[in-house]
């Protein structure tokens, strides 16, 4: 994997390019974001992290003995209604950090122990990430890395990214731009998504585990599973078992619960039920899908 400073501050410089005009996500804002302005993600050059620490709740081949290095990242480029996290993702809590205040955090958490780098909702600061990485390597830094993120990125970036990104693990929420739009606020999630996901796969292939139990490289895919099947599970899993591949691993998630603004929105003011996400299993079964995970179990 990539792991030279020269390298890595190339790409960084190749990724900061594309924020003036904003086209790091697939909005396409068009912001000068070099010059202090505020796209849809509501974030600025600078790096902006909410908190970070090791985290035991991930799937476990992200998790290991010691945690998940999570950095959990302020703003991002959807506006998901339910979302769990919207204090940071849309209220945009945290501080504004510089590329060496975040490559120190990166090494607190390799000191820590921890068994990889998760990077939670990174796609909007792309190029700080990696920016920070390059100091980070300098000083020794050599975690792999995890790219945590919610589906909406965009390939010119992704390629940026090729060779840096050791785990891809993005979300796959939907399978219908009509429940994209109305839930999240964009209307080309699903086209966006996928072609996004095929870059993943191309850079890093299926999900490889070590004899120790712990990730190695490739790809883990997040789908939540929504109330009255507003997600379109059974599109998404179809997807993925014939487009990606039938070794995919998928984590079906059954902890959706009713969250931000959820209840102002018909369907989803309830959690699912068990017979709804037993039915997203036999939609990934039926799509071929048979490597299936959940958060902090085995596989």
């Amino acid at each position: 994997m990539l792991r030279s400073a020269d390298a890595l501050r190339e790409r960084a410089s190749g990724l900061r390019e594309m924020l003036s005009p904003c086209r790091l996500c697939p909005n396409a804002c068009g912001v000068d974001r070099l010059a202090g302005e505020i796209g849809r993600c509501g974030v600025g050059r600078s790096p902006r992290v909410a908190s970070y620490g090791p985290h035991f709740g991930e799937e476990a081949p992200l998790v290991g003995d010691r945690g998940s290095g999570a950095v959990f990242f302020a703003g991002c480029n959807l506006a998901c209604v339910y979302c769990q996290n919207w204090t940071i993702s849309q209220g945009r809590e945290g501080r504004d950090l510089t590329e060496e205040s975040l490559a120190e955090l990166f090494l607190r958490l390799q000191g820590s122990g921890c068994t990889n780098l998760n990077l939670v909702s990174p796609t909007h600061q792309a190029h700080a990430v990696v920016g920070a990485l390059a100091v980070a390597v300098g000083e020794g830094f050599r975690l792999p890395i995890v790219w945590n993120s919610g589906g909406y990125d965009a390939v010119d970036a992704l390629r940026l990214l090729e060779g840096i990104v050791d785990v891809y693990m993005p979300d796959v929420k939907y399978g219908t731009n009509g429940a994209a739009e109305r839930l999240s606020g964009v209307s080309d999630y699903v086209e966006v998504s996928q072609h996004a996901l095929a870059e993943m796969h191309r850079q890093v292939g299926s999900l490889a585990i070590g004899a120790d139990g712990v990730a190695r490289r490739g790809v883990l895919v997040r789908h939540l599973v929504l109330p009255g099947g507003m997600a379109g599970t059974v599109e998404v899993m179809e997807f993925l078992g014939t487009a990606i591949s039938s070794d995919t691993f998928v984590n079906v998630m059954d902890q959706y619960r009713p969250c931000h603004r959820a209840g102002e929105f018909i369907g989803l003011g309830r959690p699912i039920t068990g017979e709804e996400h037993a039915a997203a299993l036999r939609a990934a079964a039926d799509a071929g899908l048979h490597r299936l995970a959940r958060e902090g179990s085995a596989w």
